[in-house]
């Protein structure tokens, strides 16, 4: 028996855009990055372009999460307009009205995380349209609203331990300091989550990755997938023991169990933006291969020990 795909990578030269959503958008195309054809079974992950135009009001039977890499969109969200800016991210839980509008003549894009990934055309429709784009006068988005709940905005400097050292004024123009605000740091890693059960997201997470010169993952898996979209610098990535370069605008995906690392060996700074779904259980949610290789070692030596 053959055993499916576990990785995948995708280069920037190989991302094909194609309309989407005909009759029910102007100006949109989407590239699928990650889906069930590339074996996945939790996550559809793609690059979505909003030119001048719009995606008409609609619902979908999945969980979105989407970050902005460039532009300023419009989304509509639950009865509320909101114009986002590069570093905007959120969730749209699964049945929440929703809709885009780009009133310029440059392009917005962003990544786009589905959980579970959307359905092929020969099965039941995952995503019903309700009418065209809401009348709703735009607002920048504010993290600090609650009424914001589902959205975010990471900024410059929001990653660097440096700053996140220091105290915060009750007036400083972000979220309160908090979990929200924190950065996880781990041998030259550092880890922000941006959409995770915080903004109601419950079948996937988003979160940014910075690796500093030298930074290293070892060998390990995950009972999730994750998948992974460069932003800056350059990244080698090991999958099932064949050796990645990975640069920005390339996509990475690794299915659960399949074992997976990243070192840093160009001497400088990396960051991408990753996903993971299902969302990681509290406990257990790597399996490093170091750590069972020593209790591999500490068995044979407690078997040959008179």
């Amino acid at each position: 028996m053959t055993r499916p795909e576990r990785h995948r990578v995708v280069r920037a030269a190989e991302i094909e855009l194609v309309t989407t959503y005909v009759g029910h958008s102007s100006g949109f195309s989407r590239c699928s990055l990650v889906d069930a054809d590339s074996g996945s079974v939790h996550m559809g992950l793609g690059l979505s372009v909003l030119g001048k135009g719009s995606v008409d009001l609609h619902v979908h039977s999945y969980e979105e999460s989407f970050y902005v890499l460039d532009g300023t969109p419009t989304l509509y969200l639950d009865r509320h307009a909101v114009r986002l800016s590069p570093g905007a991210c959120g969730v749209v839980p699964v049945g929440v009205p929703h809709a885009w509008l780009n009133e310029k003549d440059d392009h917005a894009r962003w990544i786009d995380l589905a959980a579970p990934p959307p359905r092929g055309e020969s099965q039941p429709a995952d995503t019903f349209f309700l009418g065209g784009v809401p009348e709703l006068e735009a607002v920048e988005l504010d993290v600090r609203d609650p009424r914001n709940h589902n959205l975010f905005l990471l900024t410059d400097g929001e990653m660097e331990l440096d700053e996140l050292k220091l105290g915060s004024e009750a007036s400083a123009p972000r979220v309160s300091a908090s979990m929200a605000t924190a950065v996880l740091a781990y041998s030259g890693i550092a880890v922000k989550m941006l959409v995770d059960k915080r903004l109601d997201a419950q079948l996937s997470t988003m979160f940014m990755v910075d690796y500093q010169p030298g930074a290293v993952a070892h060998p390990h898996d995950h009972p999730f997938e994750e998948a992974y979209y460069l932003l800056e610098g350059q990244v080698d990535a090991i999958a099932d023991g064949v050796r990645y370069t990975l640069r920005r605008g390339d996509a990475f995906w690794t299915g659960a169990g399949c074992v997976h690392a990243f070192y840093e060996t160009q001497g400088g700074r990396v960051r991408w933006l990753e996903t993971s779904a299902p969302q990681p259980p509290d406990r257990h949610s790597y399996r490093f291969e170091r750590d069972w290789a020593y209790l591999a070692e500490r068995l044979a030596d407690e078997r040959t020990t008179p």
